[in-house]
Parts: C-alpha cells; structure tokens; sequence
C-alpha cells in the first residue's frame, strides 16, 4: 500500500513508496506522490510541499484549472497535461459538467456505475487520454532529487490509472495495485459523504438511489480500473502492449525506471 502523507488540507495524498515492486524490491520512498487538486493548501502544506516535491503535473482540464488553481509555489515546476479534452462529469469536476451528469444519472445507480466504466475505458482508447499518459511517463523519467507529483481533482481517476500505470511499470502485483486504488475511498470517506449531501440537497432528493448513484460517481469500484485494464487489453493485446505502443514505453526504459525507483 502507498503511504498517506499528513498535511491539514490534503487528504488524499500518498507517497507510492514501500510498494513491493518486480524482483521483491520496493519502490523507494520520496519520489512518486499522487493527490487532488492543490487549490486550497495552509501555509504548513505549502512548506511541505515544498520541501518534498520539484515537479507537479496538473491531468486537469482547463475549465477545472480556472474553478480551482494550484498553489504556484517557488521551486516547483508546474506541468499542465489534461488527461480529458472535454467536460466529462463525476471525472472532471466541473460544475457544468457535474450539473449535467447529477441531472440525468441521480436515479440511476446501474447507469451511474456503467457511466463511470465507460470513461475508464476512456483514458485506454482515447488518443488525447493515452498520449497524455505518455507525456506524463516521460517526465517520470527525467532524474531528479526530490519527488514527481501528479494531480487531478480528487486524485481518484486521472491520478488513480496514472498510479495504476507506474506501479505495472515498477512490477507491483495487480492485486496490489487494485488495493491502493480503491484505498481512495478510505481517504475521500468525509469528501464523498459531504458531496452526497450536497447534491441531494441542491436536487431537493432524498433517497437511497441517489445514495448509491452519487457513491459510484464519486467513489472508486473495482470494476471501473478492471474496465481501463480491459479497454487496454482489446486495443492494445496485453498491458504490456499498452505500455509499448501507447505510452511508447520500451523495455530499456522501464529497466532504467526500475533500476532508478526500486530498492531492497
């Protein structure tokens, strides 16, 4: 399992490291963080950030960008690579888009659910999603001291496959990796309830459907990273074909990812 770090507003923040990887090696402590957004940060959290990271890269929209800005804080290189190129609702946080899908999916947890898979598939067989995952992989593999972080809103999805990606890389186990996936929900308890009530008030509904609806958008299911993994299996044969041909990935440079970011 990766590691939740403290701060007072981040609370999905996890450093990946400890995570055994290929060989019975770790991965090394200090160099992949993955979070939420960075638009609301005390001046601890700032420091602190400052102090463990160099590099952060931003999977969100421009529209989710402008709602909500990251702190730009001095000695950290900010990298925009959208993952979406459009407003994808439950995804991408916008309130247009999020207004849309409440709309249409409240009452419909079986749609909800099929809705979320869909866009898992997405970020598999969209140019735009795997070309950015690409981009992302390739600043994995500059060197540098301090750790890279990635973000989206919450840091359940963009953020959640980009994690699922580095740790197939780094060889961490598929069970591993699903149950640091939907440890999310774990971190994000008090986020999704506080959501569930809003929506459901701002909608005037109280019921169980919109509970269970509003839980499959806002939550991770183990079926919404089997659909991503799925999705990259039928376009690209295997992961491992994903990795080469979409993410343009070869073997020497996963050799050098895991020769740099696992350890005994």
């Amino acid at each position: 399992m990766s590691i939740a770090l403290k701060f007072d507003q981040l609370r999905n923040i996890r450093d990946l490291g400890g995570m055994q990887g290929a060989d019975g090696k770790r991965i090394v402590q200090g160099k992949f963080i993955r979070c939420g957004h960075l638009a609301e940060l005390s001046e601890s959290d700032k420091a602190k950030l400052q102090s463990l990271t160099s590099v952060v890269v931003d999977f969100r929209t421009d529209g989710e960008r402008a709602e909500k800005p990251d702190a730009c804080l001095p000695g950290i290189s900010y990298y925009h690579v959208p993952i979406l190129d459009s407003l994808t609702g439950g995804i991408t946080r916008e309130e247009e888009a999020d207004r849309d899908v409440f709309s249409t999916l409240l009452l419909k947890p079986v749609e909800a659910k099929a809705y979320m898979c869909n866009m898992y598939r997405a970020f598999a067989e969209r140019e735009h999603a795997v070309s950015g995952y690409a981009v992302f992989l390739g600043l994995l593999m500059e060197k540098r001291e301090k750790a890279i972080l990635w973000h989206c809103t919450a840091g359940k999805d963009r953020a959640g496959v980009a994690s699922a990606i580095v740790e197939e890389i780094l060889g961490v186990s598929r069970e591993d990796i699903f149950e640091d996936y939907l440890a999310t929900n774990h971190y994000l308890a008090s986020d999704i309830l506080f959501l569930t009530e809003f929506v459901k008030k701002r909608a005037g509904v109280e019921s169980e459907l919109a509970d269970e609806s509003l839980r499959y958008l806002f939550g991770a299911e183990r079926e919404y990273l089997e659909s991503f993994y799925d999705a990259a299996n039928k376009k690209y044969g295997d992961f491992a074909g994903f990795v080469k041909e979409g993410l343009r990935l070869g073997q020497r440079e996963i050799n050098d990812l895991r020769d740099r970011y696992l350890e005994r």
